[in-house]
């Protein structure tokens, strides 16, 4: 394992606010996992203290949230019981989360793959734009690198890797016309990653690094004539009533990973460590469909059909994938998404891209120059 780096004061900052996140819970921040302090000690559930991902979407709130509040107490018969806040309710930066997973302050917590790109951006590679058209793909892609990830996460900074949970497919949104991707061409598009800036800029349009609270104010304000955001998220934004016009194609989704720091992880009762070993697949899978079945309720919301269950139903038109806007994902990915993020990233990169992801894809990342 590496040396722990040391932690910076904005890293201590970050730290406290994560510990009144904890207080106001009734949590120490301290404990890995303990039993509840009441005179009934001896008879108390042991807890975990887990930071779950982002808050206020189904994934946590349908999913994350009431397996640790509920199923883990119900499924261990009262032994074992969890805490959990979501991260960006927390006080604490996603970029931040595995530093403090590996220091062992986050005993367990969710991390955003795309939280990686600046001090690991090998971490990113199975969401690269461009490179998973549907979930299906997704999932043989991160089953490619996940071996990877998880032997890296546990070598390199001393965290267990426990699941992979996904978000919503990533598409476009435009108040123009929309007839394919070439259209995008000279248009303002928000983006929210360099991988997706490379993808909407070897498309010809303007790419518009935007965060996500900020994607109505720019389009209201003419700043962005374009957005690429969920599905469903979009719906919630109130983007059915701001767009006319929203494309099939998933230019990325989003990755999670739920991890422990490893010494927490093997200092939890061995029952638990088997329980959690079982049911969290279960989780995981439970999120996996969640968010496929999202993805699609978002389209249908955004389009005014029928089928809409979760969302407000709008009256725009669903551009679909054509053959050329195939080619055109295709192009892209080999000849600007992947060698520009492997210029970003090093030669490292590329001989894990080429030990992974590239044999399933079929595609091969040549070293940086």
């Amino acid at each position: 394992m590496q040396p722990k780096p040391a932690v910076t004061s904005r890293l201590l900052h970050r730290i406290a606010a994560l510990c009144l996140a904890w207080a106001a819970l009734g949590c120490s921040p301290q404990a890995v996992g303990q039993p509840a302090a009441t005179p009934a000690a001896a008879t108390a559930p042991y807890k975990l203290r887990i930071v779950g991902g982002l808050a206020g979407i189904n994934q946590y709130t349908r999913q994350e949230e009431p397996f640790w509040s509920k199923e883990l107490l119900r499924l261990s018969g009262g032994r074992f019981d969890a805490e959990i806040v979501p991260f960006d309710r927390a006080g604490v930066p996603g970029a931040e989360m595995l530093r403090l997973l590996q220091l062992g302050v986050v005993p367990f917590g969710t991390t955003l793959m795309s939280s990686f790109t600046a001090q690991y951006p090998e971490y990113t590679a199975p969401d690269l734009a461009g490179l998973n058209p549907d979930i299906a793909t997704l999932k043989t892609t991160l089953a490619a690198f996940r071996p990877y990830l998880e032997k890296s996460l546990r070598d390199q900074h001393g965290v267990e890797a426990l699941a992979m949970y996904v978000y919503p497919a990533q598409v476009v949104f435009c108040k123009k016309p929309l007839r394919g991707l070439a259209d995008l061409a000279g248009r303002r598009t928000r983006v929210s990653s360099s991988t997706q800036a490379d993808f909407v800029g070897a498309l010809g349009g303007i790419p518009v690094l935007t965060g996500f609270a900020q994607i109505v104010p720019s389009l209201t304000a003419g700043n962005t004539e374009c957005a690429i955001t969920g599905t469903m998220s979009g719906n919630t934004l109130g983007l059915h009533t701001m767009t006319s016009h929203v494309h099939a194609l998933p230019v990325t989704w989003g990755l999670a990973v739920f991890s422990a720091n490893k010494a927490a992880w093997e200092a939890l009762p061995p029952d638990l460590r088997a329980l959690l070993r079982r049911e969290l697949p279960r989780l995981e899978a439970a999120i996996w469909e969640e968010s496929e079945r999202e993805t699609s309720d978002g389209m249908a919301c955004n389009r005014g059909i029928p089928a809409c269950v979760g969302g407000r139903k709008g009256s725009m038109v669903v551009v679909p994938v054509s053959a050329q806007d195939e080619r055109s994902r295709q192009e892209i990915l080999a000849s600007t998404v992947l060698p520009r993020w492997v210029q970003r990233c090093g030669p490292r990169c590329a001989q894990v891209w080429n030990q992974t992801i590239g044999p399933v894809r079929g595609l091969a990342a040549a070293p940086a120059k």
